[in-house]
């Protein structure tokens, strides 16, 4: 290899790596599995040499060291088969840049992944067919329903999403940082390694496997998964390979700067992800276990799990250190203080790589609230679309002010009509749906005030008294407002549960069950993450970087947002579209964009009148250690590439996905529409940040943001 393009960062990881005693049976089942099935001479892609160089017997004995010998070797079999795979895409359609090829290739893999094995599969036409074909097989008889779909899922996305992969590198096009690690949880297939560490250990609870403590588990050691991969594959894939898929390039070209910079904040973006891993596995799953009623049974299955996913980062490290297939000349030791032997190591790397997680770790515990910050700064923003207003918008103003006193919120001491007239709800509805009807734009107002108005409630009224019980009671009391299949209402005790309960009538009565189930989904998981904004308030925790902007869809409601605007589509797209990667790329960029113009607002609101944590300018600020106008400027520049990115999958990737459907013109010009509306949504949200009195200093020094003087506040419903 030439010389290495940057020196390793010192990693952070306090796993101890251990090694199953099965190690050479694994290594001997999986060569002669990998030749059985046409992987090595012949291939074009694999010699012995290259197997045994890299060594996936090893990978596997150290990333799973409790399991016997039969599992190990099958676990090693599906290793040397996905990279088998990578290996494979890359030299038939990469290098030929063939997509065509490429997605009909990949269609035909699901076939060999039926969750009834009964179902016959086609002839296995090369290599990767032979040998999902028998994994599969060999695998799925000992697992249940519930993992054979996720695991399913997980396998098709790894599969799919290499066209991701290839559509930028055929525009040699690097994405941008949040694009970047969504994408590679599906493209690096983690999620999917999760699902065998499941097979290794336990089978997580199926009421459990979709919680938010879960999904954090599998997100966070799939994150630290691959960015721990790209440091030591970036001399491979960059160089060598051409490949722009890799997050030391990714933010080499976000930043502007050096290799070795970019890679020294990859590994500061890893170990927060670790740290992120263990707060969860801390803190919410065991809350989780006593809110569920877990029996111990299944609290030992999450731990068994969560055990499996922390040997995986410590033995997929190590591994790292070993295999040829990456750059590894002078890595440092990350557990020196099982001996002071190794390479590398010494006291004073003890000393710094303790100090070093324990400042990062201290440091988001730390901040002061109510700190006096002054004006928010307001840069330029990249707007590239036109604000249009519905024609309709003085007369909604008036009839929400009668709305929200028919339900009750002027009267529990969290807004009155100043407080209402200062976030002019109507103004941004109007923006959103320019060409609502009066009924709708109403419709359309009353929702953002319901959510508007929860969003000041929860740390409010749960925040001041450090409730967190109460905040959770009212969450799941919202949720019974929410009938799908004409189940009883509970009697409304509060503003929001009356609110929500006359929404819900009124927007889901031409509904069908499944559709009143997905906007159900999308309220819960809304008020749901108001929770967890106030668990992180009761801590004094800022969150992860990772974390932070991706509960900030969830705060801001766009799953609410994005089910209302394709209300009235009908049934012409269907569902699988709006599930695909680019349209939920679209969606992700316009509501990112709109998050983080928020937080740019609302700055001053939040940090010096709130005493919030919750704002992507103060996460920035704290993660790299920088002044309000420096992490302002970081923001800024990932508003513009996520608006440019919905611009990208605008123009380039829609078109694709018509294809790949085979949509009829009436579809493709509702998907148009759909665009269209979210252009508007994203104008029609700036529009309302300039205008309305919410976030102006002058407000804010007139009306902090506490209970109105004249009112007791509204206890907790019981």
């Amino acid at each position: 290899m030439t010389q290495q393009p940057f020196e390793l960062p010192h990693f952070y990881m306090p796993y101890v790596a251990r090694l199953n005693p099965h190690v050479d049976e694994a290594r001997a089942h999986s060569t002669e599995w990998a030749r059985g099935m046409g992987m090595l001479e012949g291939s074009g892609v694999w010699e012995q040499a290259d197997l045994d160089a890299h060594d996936y017997g090893l990978l596997c004995a150290y990333t799973h060291p409790d399991c016997d010998g039969p599992a190990l070797s099958l676990i090693t079999d599906w290793y040397v088969w996905v990279f088998f795979f990578d290996d494979h895409f890359l030299e038939i359609f990469k290098r030929t840049q063939d997509r065509a090829g490429g997605k009909a290739y990949l269609d035909r893999l699901p076939l060999f992944m039926p969750l009834d094995l009964s179902t016959p599969v086609p002839e296995p036409q090369n290599p990767v067919e032979a040998g999902l074909a028998d994994l599969w097989a060999r695998t799925v008889p000992s697992m249940s329903a519930d993992w054979r779909r996720r695991f399913a899922v997980a396998t098709e996305h790894l599969l799919n999403e290499s066209l991701w992969e290839l559509s930028n590198i055929n525009e040699g096009r690097i994405a941008n940082p949040v694009e970047y690690i969504e994408m590679r949880r599906k493209v690096g297939g983690a999620p999917w390694s999760a699902g065998l560490v499941e097979y290794a250990t336990a089978e997580v609870p199926v009421s459990v496997a979709g919680s938010r403590p879960l999904r954090v588990l599998m997100e966070t050691f799939s994150d630290g998964v691959h960015l721990r991969n790209d440091l030591f594959s970036y001399q491979r894939e960059v160089e060598e390979e051409g490949e722009l898929s890799n997050g030391v390039l990714v933010l080499e070209t976000f930043f502007g700067c050096t290799t070795q910079e970019a890679a020294e904040t990859v590994n500061d973006v890893l170990t927060s992800r670790l740290h992120q891993f263990e707060h969860t596995a801390l803190t919410e799953v065991p809350a989780l276990a006593l809110e569920k009623g877990l029996n111990p049974a299944e609290v030992a299955a999450v731990a068994s799990y969560a055990q499996g996913l922390q040997d995986w980062q410590s033995g997929g490290h190590e591994w790292h250190m070993r295999s040829s297939r990456y750059m590894n000349a002078r890595a440092r030791s990350t557990t020196p203080w099982q001996g002071l032997t190794g390479p590398g190591t010494s006291a004073a790397d003890v000393g710094a790589l303790l100090a070093s997680a324990g400042a990062e770790r201290l440091r988001a515990y730390t901040h002061v609230p109510y700190q006096k910050v002054g004006p928010s700064l307001l840069p330029d923003f990249h707007m590239p679309f036109q604000v249009e207003l519905s024609p309709h918008l003085d007369g909604a103003r008036h009839r929400l002010t009668g709305w929200t006193h028919g339900v009750g919120m002027l009267q529990e001491g969290v807004w009155d009509e100043d407080k209402l007239a200062s976030c002019d709800l109507p103004l941004c509805a109007a923006g959103l749906d320019p060409d609502a009807t009066a009924e709708e734009l109403d419709l359309s107002s009353q929702w953002l005030a319901w959510g508007t108005y929860g969003d000041d409630y929860y740390p409010l009224v749960y925040g001041n008294r450090r409730d967190l019980a109460a905040a959770r009671l009212t969450t799941e009391r919202l949720s019974a407002c929410m009938p799908v299949d004409g189940e009883g209402i509970l009697v409304p005790l509060n503003a929001m549960e009356r609110g929500l309960i006359d929404l819900w009538a009124r927007t889901t009565a031409a509904m069908t069950s499944d559709q009143r189930r997905t906007l159900k989904d999308a309220v819960n998981v809304m008020t749901e993450s108001w929770v967890w904004e106030l668990s992180n308030q009761l801590q004094n925790r800022i969150p992860d970087p990772v974390d932070y902007l991706e509960m900030r869809r969830a705060t801001f409601g766009s799953d609410l947002t994005m089910g209302l605007c394709r209300m009235g589509h009908g049934p012409a797209v269907p569902p699988e579209v709006y599930r695909s990667g680019p349209v939920r790329s679209l969606e992700n960029a316009a509501v990112d964009y709109a998050c983080l113009l928020n937080d740019v607002f609302s700055y001053q609101k939040e940090i010096e009148y709130e005493g919030e944590i919750h704002n992507a300018i103060l996460v920035v600020q704290n993660f790299f250690g920088i002044d309000y106008p420096s992490a302002l400027g970081v923001v800024q520049d990932l508003m513009t590439q996520r608006m440019q990115q919905f611009q990208h999958v605008a123009t380039h990737e829609l078109p694709v996905v018509y294809e790949d459907f085979g949509l009829s013109e009436e579809a493709r010009e509702i998907m148009r529409g759909y665009v269209s509306d979210l252009q508007n949504w994203m104008a029609g949200i700036l529009n309302w940040h300039r205008a309305v009195d919410r976030y102006k200093p002058e407000f804010l020094a007139r009306r902090s943001h506490g209970f109105l003087p004249d009112r007791a506040p509204a206890m907790p419903v019981g």
